[in-house]
């Protein structure tokens, strides 16, 4: 397998799998963050959970009311806050680096579908 870099307005998804250390990559378009293998793939599960859960919560939930969900494992945490239809992103990384990045509500659902379909573990 090569390396791969998937990008759109306002979000970026890589796998480098000759890479040393760190073959995943995540960012926007102005910052990016370098993850391990486990990392990226804790990345793309938790992001996938997150999306179901607010489809699942959004027929209870009115209008004009926003959400706010998080999920992590022992490596990061992301958390999506918004409405239903339109949502940010959040992440902190929880490993020794500590690194956090944010994506806007334009670029989840892009950054999901790529996330979702990213075929490398």
């Amino acid at each position: 397998m090569t390396r791969m870099i998937k990008s759109g307005v306002g979000w970026r998804l890589g796998w480098d799998p000759d890479a040393d250390a760190f073959k995943g990559l995540v960012g926007s378009d102005d910052w990016a963050l370098e993850l391990t293998a486990v990392e990226l793939e804790d990345f793309c599960r938790l992001l996938n959970q997150l999306v179901e859960m607010v489809v699942q919560m959004s027929s209870e939930l009115m209008a004009e009311e926003t959400i706010a969900c998080e999920a992590e494992s022992d490596r990061l945490w992301l958390e999506v806050e918004g409405y239903p239809h339109a949502y940010r992103l959040h992440l902190m990384l929880l490993t020794g680096r500590r690194s956090e990045g944010h994506w806007a509500a334009t670029a989840v659902p892009a950054l999901a579908q790529a996330a979702k379909s990213l075929d490398v573990f």
